[in-house]
């Protein structure tokens, strides 16, 4: 075990954990600062947030959890890496950073409407992205630079 502590940005918030250990590039919170750091609880059908719940993968219990004396702790850049969520760490100063879940990300372009433009095409004839309204549209763009 080391460090003590560590200074966590979980989704743009910045939290000062009091129970963190790290191994490697492994950071390991006790299962209260897990849920103050996150909103991500151990619940018995595995690791919850609100309505969503992870199950821990069968037979890699220990790469997950871990019981010192009476407290049990989750490491979070192993579930971070399961649920495919970046992360970057500065050990020198004890910073862990985890940005959004890849789901998370993906919503934010679902629903998006590009500006309308006007181009031509081969034959000089002007097209705009609005009469194409409803339907699939491919733009294939390249540069010369």
């Amino acid at each position: 075990m080391s460090d003590p502590s560590a200074t966590i940005i979980y989704e743009d918030k910045p939290i000062q954990t009091i129970n963190a250990w790290t191994e490697g590039d492994n950071l390991w919170l006790s299962l209260p600062d897990l849920a103050k750091t996150t909103g991500w609880e151990l619940k018995p059908e595995g690791v919850c947030r609100d309505e969503l719940c992870v199950p821990i993968p069968a037979g890699r219990a220990e790469a997950f959890l871990h019981k010192e004396g009476s407290e049990d702790w989750l490491n979070l850049s192993e579930f971070a890496r399961y649920i495919e969520q970046p992360f970057a760490v500065d050990t020198e100063h004890g910073v862990w950073s985890f940005g959004s879940r890849p789901e998370e990300r993906q919503s934010r372009l679902t629903g998006s409407v590009a500006p309308d433009f006007t181009l031509p095409d081969l034959e000089g004839k002007r097209h705009s992205l609005s009469d194409f309204r409803g339907k699939k549209v491919l733009l294939a763009l390249w540069a010369t630079w």
